[in-house]
């Protein structure tokens, strides 16, 4: 299979599950007619073009959404910025790209390749925070004390410069010292003091903001995403994109920049869209996890004691950890949006033990965070709303609908590659874990290549988080079967 033919999977995909994989000619036009640059007046815009922003995403992002800046104060405190693309200097409400930008909601990351909420020439070139490039943006401004609580903070809009354009895997094999630091990246990080003192403020405000967290019940879990290897164009493997401690750094300070966007909003009487997650689908299941590894939970959800048990297992199994993991994240369940009307007590996230967090540092990928960035502005400049409580709700209704659905394509393109990866495997035997079990079918995943496929056999008595040896019984890359057996 070669990539054209699984981006022509990866497009039915997107129509079956109620997303448009093109760009009507209307928007592609619109696109190409926007200035060069957001063109707002200058008179509430900071000019911060010559701090040391710098960005960390994967090596090939084009849709650079997040820049950030660090620095120590003489009372010890770290004073850090997160600059946020400033999508809605160029996409207006209402506009053609709006439209498909609000009936998508957001950028759909398949085996094939990306399906991009908004136009490529916005999302990868003018609304991206690209290296060298001047850009406007809305800055979320932390003072962070030395065991990582929020002492102070401040929103503005912002002229921005990305000055250096860094990759995850990279920074995190030069934070470990396991590594010198690639020739991509040596004039950015060897030969820059300034910017390595940047790396390691960051490094150590996030580290602190974790630490708090899981104080508090956050999750520490350690899951993969299979990526699709090409060799020459044809499809070769799925392999695990692991976590490492640069994705760490970045999941943390956009954590924390959401909580403090959140509570922005609140604390001026404003509405927002929140990201909720509120109790575990399958807490009893949990419960039964931990007494097969010889510990205990509490009969009622208690975020604090998951953490701690899973803190005990990665310390007593360290191989076993993200099989662990899978299992936790697949009994958590998937989190939802919800608008919350100002002066709505926050509903709070359990996986992430946050009662504020909002969306916000994504706008280029997600609808939601355009929104809340349109919300931010108007409060900024102490205008109306743009969207009333009604549109509010019914937004965050689609914009959960419509990652689920995202969730569902990328899950079937992967089992259509998966299952060409695996047509000449019948009836070899694989060490599994049981994903989910539901009305449709008891499913697991293998580790190579790492993809799921249902269990047709030999699954009675199974529950998510066990263990099995499972056989490959067929697979049909067109109706996107991989069907497995016990043995």
């Amino acid at each position: 299979m070669d990539a054209s033919e699984l981006a022509r999977i990866a497009a039915l995909e997107m129509r079956a599950n109620g997303f448009e994989p093109v760009f009507a000619p209307e928007v592609l036009r619109e696109a190409e007619h926007l200035p060069l640059t957001g063109q707002e007046s200058a008179g509430d815009i900071r000019d911060l073009r010559q701090r040391p922003w710098f960005s960390i995403d994967n090596v090939d992002t084009l849709d650079l959404d997040q820049l950030s800046w660090a620095e120590a104060l003489p009372d010890g405190s770290v004073r850090l910025a997160v600059a946020v693309a400033d999508v809605d200097a160029m996409v207006q409400r209402a506009s053609s790209i709006d439209a498909h930008a609000a009936a998508n909601t957001t950028s759909v990351y398949t085996a094939a390749g990306v399906f991009p909420m908004l136009p490529p020439l916005l999302s990868n070139d003018r609304t991206s925070l690209r290296e060298g490039e001047q850009r406007l943006s809305m800055v979320v401004e932390m003072t962070f004390a030395a065991d990582g609580s929020i002492i102070g903070s401040d929103l503005y809009r912002a002229a921005v410069c990305n000055h250096a354009k860094l990759d995850y895997d990279s920074v995190a094999a030069w934070l470990e010292a396991t590594a010198p630091p690639p020739i991509a990246v040596t004039s950015a990080i060897a030969s820059n003091a300034a910017l390595q003192l940047q790396l390691r403020l960051h490094d150590q405000v996030a580290r602190s903001l974790r630490q708090m967290r899981q104080q508090r019940g956050a999750l520490n879990v350690a899951t993969s995403q299979a990526r699709p290897v090409f060799d020459k164009g044809e499809l070769v493997d799925l392999r695990a994109d692991k976590r490492n401690r640069a994705k760490d750094l970045i999941a943390d300070l956009m954590i924390a920049t959401n909580g403090v966007t959140a509570r922005f909003l609140a604390q001026r009487g404003q509405p927002s869209l929140r990201r909720v997650l509120q109790q575990p689908r399958r807490w009893d299941r949990l419960v039964t996890l931990a007494e097969l590894h010889g510990a205990t939970l509490p009969p009622a959800p208690d975020a604090l004691a998951l953490d701690h048990f899973l803190t005990a297992r990665r310390e007593a199994d360290p191989s076993g950890f993200e099989d662990l993991s899978l299992a936790v994240v697949k009994l958590l369940g998937s989190g939802a949006y919800a608008a919350a009307a100002a002066g709505a007590p926050p509903a709070g996230h359990f996986g992430l033990a946050v009662n504020d967090y909002a969306h916000s540092t994504a706008p280029n990928r997600r609808y939601v965070d355009l929104v809340t960035q349109r919300l931010l502005k108007a409060t900024l400049a102490q205008q109306p709303m743009p969207y009333a409580m009604d549109e509010l709700d019914a937004i965050a209704k689609h914009c959960t609908i419509q990652e689920d659905s995202a969730s569902t394509i990328e899950r079937r393109v992967l089992k259509a590659a998966g299952a060409y990866l695996l047509q000449h495997r019948i009836g070899e035997r694989f060490d599994a874990i049981v994903t989910g079990v539901a009305p449709k079918g008891t499913f697991v995943r293998i580790s190579s290549p790492l993809v799921e496929g249902r269990l047709l056999r030999g699954f009675e008595g199974l529950d998510v988080g066990d263990t099995v040896t499972v056989a490959l019984m067929g697979v049909d890359i067109a109706q996107r079967f991989i069907d497995f057996q016990g043995v």
